[in-house]
């Protein structure tokens, strides 16, 4: 299977969960992924106890938000306290559409409901981009039942974040909730996510970070989402955009997908980092947008099959397969798959530049590299890619790239 910056999965499940449709076929389960108003998406969408418990200060001390001071003998909070202290900062999020569409009996007009948190004191709100996409009206609307329009600020669909702004003169009724370090949370550690499914605001659920560093197609971008965090916290259409939290009060994640063969959840949810959420929202805030870095390849990860054919020891690395013209990649002088090799039956290319570390970091599939550039690195950045070339396993070269800006499409 071709892996890439612009990855391609295997058809099988991602749902972002504001309304979905799954159709069940005597081949398996075909995901139909619809947007708010159940407007198909896709139906060909292919394709991870220690907790941060230190605020981000200085978005708190910028914003207004909340400055959790916590050390490592702090208690973390019971639910009950968690959802005390967290659900005047969630918000409900109605969006008006164009177009209305009956889907099951059940009329859904021209609205959607997500779900999103405030930010800061200026008023601005974190939610999915999927949420508010083409929105011709947002209301935002506080648990006590305070209702507000909204615009939108800025979006990132390659990773499903959106900024939107509500003006409030009492700025009492916002309680901004603090992003935590999604890096420190670990596989068995409590969450809980806040939000309204279905429509049934400030509802709470709970579980467990399932895992972490999985890698998720976005919508319509021919990308992928690095480093999404795994739940099995219950997230259900309208569940989009909220908060998932640790057990001090802090957003660890952005609820935003499940994976579903009934339409319902079963377990599998997934959330946007906080990490992400720290890096990019500044940017949505300032100019609406979001640069991603961009090497320029297409891919595939080294199975046992191909690290036979190659001579590599260990089935691990990335194999380039093509280089996209005038990119980062092409400017540095990596090299494609000029090759040709029958395995199995199945004609593969072969001969391009393996990867197997990139910044002194070892590589065993294109997830390492996608987290990597999404944590550490921005346009203009240089990495040092060290590459297996000709497909002599001896010749390991190291090659420098600047990352250039992702394109759009």
């Amino acid at each position: 299977m071709i892996l890439q910056e612009q990855t391609r999965f295997p058809t099988k499940w991602i749902v972002f969960p504001v309304m979905v449709i799954l159709i069940v076929s005597i081949t398996g389960i075909t995901v139909v992924l619809y947007d708010q108003n159940l407007n198909v998406i896709s139906s060909q969408l292919s394709i991870s106890e220690s907790v941060d418990i230190q605020s981000n200060t200085a978005h708190a001390q910028t914003n207004g938000g909340t400055n959790n001071q916590n050390t490592l003998s702090s208690p973390s909070l019971s639910f009950i306290e968690l959802f005390e202290k967290t659900e005047s900062g969630v918000v409900s999020i109605s969006v008006q559409k164009n177009n209305g569409i009956e889907i099951s009996s059940i009329q859904f007009n021209n609205d959607a409901v997500g779900s999103g948190f405030v930010y800061d004191k200026q008023g601005h709100i974190i939610t999915n981009n999927h949420v508010v996409r083409d929105a011709q009206k947002i209301v935002v609307t506080f648990t006590n039942g305070h209702s507000y329009n909204a615009e939108v600020v800025g979006t990132d669909p390659s990773t499903d974040l959106a900024v939107i702004k509500i003006d409030i003169d009492q700025d009492s009724m916002l309680n901004p909730l603090s992003l935590g370090q999604s890096s420190k949370i670990r596989v068995g550690q409590q969450i809980a996510a806040i939000g309204n499914p279905f429509g049934l605001s400030g509802s709470m659920t709970s579980g467990i970070i399932s895992q972490i560093g999985r890698l998720l197609p976005s919508e319509n971008s021919g990308f992928s989402i690095p480093d999404m965090i795994q739940t099995d916290a219950a997230i259900n259409p309208g569940n989009s955009g909220g908060p998932l939290l640790n057990m001090y009060g802090q957003v660890v994640g952005i609820n935003t997908a499940i994976l579903s063969a009934t339409g319902e959840f079963i377990g599998v949810g997934f959330a946007v980092p906080s990490d992400t959420a720290s890096k990019i929202i500044p940017s949505l805030i300032e100019s609406g947008k979001y640069d991603h870095p961009w090497i320029g390849i297409t891919s595939r990860d080294v199975d046992p099959d191909l690290a036979e054919v190659l001579g590599l020891q260990d089935a691990k690395g990335v194999m380039i397969i093509t280089i996209v013209t005038d990119s980062p990649a092409d400017h540095a002088d990596l090299r494609g798959s000029d090759q040709t090799k029958i395995i199995d039956g199945i004609e593969h290319m072969i001969g391009g530049d393996v990867i197997v570390s990139v910044d002194g970091k070892e590589v065993r599939k294109i997830e390492d590299i996608l987290i990597h550039l999404q944590r550490e690195k921005s346009v203009g950045d240089a990495i040092e890619l060290e590459v297996v070339r000709s497909n002599n396993p001896e010749q390991v070269e190291t090659v420098t790239v600047v990352l250039g800006q992702r394109p759009s499409h």
